[in-house]
């Protein structure tokens, strides 16, 4: 297992190495001079000219590249200029916030489309499975940002049940019970499509076990049915479904980019969406790296997972 993690390891570093290429081409390739747009009124020739020096700005394109991935290997990312602070700071505080929404929204769809998959599959062509296809169908349907915004109209401004937006209050106590009141609507609304995916194609997976012939023996020798479909059955359909939550990760921590604009979330979306707009190059690559580092362990994670429950990947 060792010698398996570690080669998973070895062959992230490619994939970091292209993403930090992509993201520094893409800011290199925005049409306009960063140096002015970050100065504004203020982007005097001179201040342009120190600011293009400061940011490196000044040398070619190649000589940038790996002056910036060298302080980045020290783990130096830079320095934000429209905040005046560490890139690497910047990032990990907001980070916490994004962990909170993602992770959370990431459980809410793993066990909530596990579950689902696993019932629909149980009940193949009964109401539950029609049940459960349609309203899955119906939350794939739905762009996460368009039920956020019809949540937040319902149950905050109408019903006044969760509060409009933000992770905590302005004024008053930030208690475990007060985040989970913020936390509702945004992690529901980023989980519903993961959700409608992970039950889908865990209802596929079980179906296939469900035919297997040692299901059947199961069965034959007088096991519950639901010992033979929770605990023999679900667990050789995970090494079928693991996968797909790994990919679903990806997606939950990509959405709540535009959730946490949607809901007013402090997180590294809502932190990238402002530095976009300020052309705040430093910290735009620090935070995609960062963001793209995480999802790449997250993967491994998965995939060693996988391995162990399946040690003929291994090989």
């Amino acid at each position: 297992m060792t010698g398996y993690i570690l080669k998973r390891l070895v062959s992230a570093i490619p994939v970091l190495l292209g993403i930090s290429v992509i993201v520094f081409l893409i800011m290199a390739m925005i049409p306009g001079d960063p140096a002015t747009a970050i100065l504004g009124s203020y982007a005097t020739p001179e201040n342009v000219e120190k600011l293009n020096r400061d940011l490196g700005l000044d040398q070619g394109l190649v000589p940038r590249y790996f002056i910036w991935l060298g302080h980045m290997v020290q783990g130096d990312f830079g320095r934000s200029f429209a905040l005046n602070r560490p890139v690497l700071d910047e990032v990990l505080d907001r980070f916490g916030a994004t962990l909170i929404l993602a992770g959370t929204s990431f459980v809410l769809c793993s066990l909530l489309g596990v579950a689902a998959g696993v019932v629909s599959a149980a009940r193949q062509y009964g109401w539950a499975d029609k049940a459960i296809t349609f309203v899955v169908l119906v939350g794939i349907s739905i762009p996460s940002f368009f039920l956020g915004m019809m949540m937040i109209l319902i149950f905050a401004v109408q019903l006044r049940w969760f509060p409009v937006s933000g992770m905590w209050p302005i004024y008053g106590d930030r208690t475990l019970w007060v985040l989970l009141d913020h936390l509702f609507m945004p992690a529901l609304a980023l989980a519903v499509v993961a959700t409608g995916v992970i039950a889908r194609l865990a209802r596929s997976a079980m179906l296939e076990v469900l035919r297997q012939d040692f299901i059947r023996t199961a069965r034959a020798k007088g096991v519950r049915e639901g010992r033979v479909i929770w605990r023999h059955a679900l667990r050789a359909a995970m090494v079928s479904i693991i996968p797909v939550l790994g990919i679903q990760a990806g997606f939950v921590l990509s959405g709540a980019v535009y959730i946490e604009m949607v809901f007013q979330w402090p997180g590294v979306g809502r932190m990238l969406v402002d530095a976009i707009l300020k052309r705040d190059i430093l910290l735009v690559q620090g935070g995609v790296v960062f963001i793209a580092a995480c999802y790449v362990m997250f993967n491994i994670m998965v995939d060693v997972a996988q391995a162990m429950l399946d040690p003929r990947i291994k090989t």
